[in-house]
């Protein structure tokens, strides 16, 4: 259930930024019900900085109403109006304005558009023939203008860097470019923030197309070399704008303007209490009316050289919190930096241990396959020298083959003429074999790493070369020669 006071903020709300009712509720309660404050979080986004100014916004207003008051004579309706915009300190709150829309136009229903349609249609007839009459005797819209000029003055709310861009454009095209005043192209809430995070005099100018003074305040004060030298040699932030936009109309509205022309000075104010300017901006000075350029640069110059030392105090501040902000995080990144470098040497070493392990592994497995290769090799040589046929008898056909081995022994042995050449091979890997017998070993095969060969002419008798009548018939010479291991394999 809302109060009325929540439904007013509410309304309010919605009717600027044409949200829901459930989507307007929730970010009105984070922002302690802060129309203003709302609406700023709206359109620029949520920040801490926001929800902190929220709360001691409402413990500022809570602390001021619980405060008691002392009897006293009941204020002037001047004093009241006073009050409520100046604090304790002297100083007026300059606001963060959005600007709002000038009318919310709605589109009536169907059966409504038909009834009217035939009034409009007169209407619109009327008009015309109206702008006709005008168009033919000259003399007559003098007098319409008199009479419309109310209803005009207030232009349709646009963009606020394409009104401030306009208000710029007419300013120089009316008092000339000589004086190239240094003109803020942007909105107010733009120039607000600018002088807030810079730290800079931001110098707000009202006008009104329609007074008297307003041609004379331009050409002879504000574009004045002396004027525009003082806001060039301090750095000054120069925002203007016509009341009859809708944006300056309601900076006028928010900075208490009563008179033209309007000049307000404004910066950031550290001793501004809490609650009083959601931004901590503050108006420091007032120049309205007409007044000489140095009438005018001296009531600025009073408020700058007040206002500069509590400045200079927090860009040195800012200064130092910058640095130890940049040291923070140089410490950060070198200790990331080392950290870094710590996890890549852990990685390292990790990965070069990994690779000795496996590496270890690996020639382990490779020392266990040689030696199981060795010992079935021997056995295989022990089962195969067991299994030789013998050498054939006297008066039996046989194929006398002589065979120097690798070492240059000569060793002359007859083979059967149908014996195959793998016998010979046998034959000369089983030579040195003195314990003959057991089983053959499972799962091996036996390669030979030699080879025999005829020298004259030279050829290559290999293991399935045949029988040795095919190439040894009847009588042979061979020579072992050892195999390289790629030969081997």
């Amino acid at each position: 259930q809302l109060s009325d006071v929540q439904r007013l903020a509410l309304e309010q709300f919605t009717a600027v930024t044409a949200q829901s009712r459930p989507q307007a509720i929730p970010l009105l309660q984070r922002s302690q019900w802060n129309v203003e404050l709302a609406i700023t979080r709206f359109f620029d986004g949520e920040t801490a900085d926001s929800v902190a100014e929220a709360l001691q916004a409402e413990e500022y207003a809570r602390a001021a109403a619980a405060a008691p008051r002392p009897a006293a004579r009941p204020p002037a309706p001047t004093e009241v109006a006073g009050l409520t915009r100046r604090n304790n300190t002297g100083l007026t709150p300059a606001p963060r304005i959005v600007p709002q829309p000038s009318h919310l136009a709605r589109k009536p229903p169907l059966l409504i558009s038909l009834l009217l349609f035939p009034f409009s249609l007169v209407w619109r007839i009327a008009n015309g023939t109206i702008g006709l009459l005008y168009l033919i005797f000259p003399f007559l819209p003098r007098f319409r203008a008199t009479t419309a000029t109310a209803a005009t003055t207030t232009k349709r709310s646009t963009n606020p860097r394409d009104t401030a861009a306009r208000f710029i454009r007419g300013f120089e095209e009316e008092y000339g470019v000589v004086s190239r005043l240094p003109w803020f192209e942007g909105g107010y809430t733009q120039a607000l923030d600018l002088s807030k995070k810079e730290l800079r005099f931001l110098l707000v100018v009202l006008q009104s197309d329609e007074h008297d003074d307003t041609s004379h305040f331009n050409r002879e004060t504000l574009s004045s070399p002396e004027v525009v030298a003082f806001l060039k040699a301090n750095n000054i932030i120069l925002w203007g704008g016509s009341v009859q936009e809708s944006e300056a109309y309601q900076v006028s509205t928010a900075l208490g303007c009563t008179k033209f022309p309007f000049a307000a000075l404004v910066t950031h104010a550290p001793n501004t209490p809490p609650g009083a300017s959601s931004q901590g901006m503050s108006v420091v000075t007032r120049v309205t009316g007409t007044c000489t350029p140095a009438v005018f640069t001296q009531k600025l110059l009073a408020a700058i050289n007040t206002h500069s030392p509590a400045l200079e105090r927090i860009r040195t501040q800012r200064a130092a919190q910058a640095a130890d902000r940049q040291i923070r995080d140089q410490q950060n990144s070198a200790y990331e930096a080392s950290l870094a470098r710590d996890r890549q040497r852990a990685a390292e070493r990790k990965a070069a241990e990994e690779a000795a392990r496996r590496a270890e592994a690996e020639a382990a497995r490779l020392a266990a396959e040689a030696s199981t290769l060795a010992e079935k090799r021997k056995q295989w040589r022990r089962w195969r020298a067991n299994t030789l046929p013998r050498e054939p008898s006297e008066g039996t056909p046989a194929a006398r083959v002589s065979i120097r081995t690798a070492d240059g022994e000569r060793v002359v042995r007859k083979f059967a003429k149908e014996a195959r050449m793998e016998e010979v091979y046998a034959f000369v890997e089983c030579m040195d074999v003195e314990d003959a017998g057991g089983e053959r070993p499972s799962g091996y095969q036996h390669s030979y790493g030699f080879r025999l060969v005829s020298v004259m002419p030279r050829k290559v008798y290999g293991p399935e070369s045949g029988t040795v009548g095919d190439g040894l018939w009847p009588s042979g010479n061979l020579v072992v020669e050892a195999l390289d291991e790629e030969e081997e394999e």
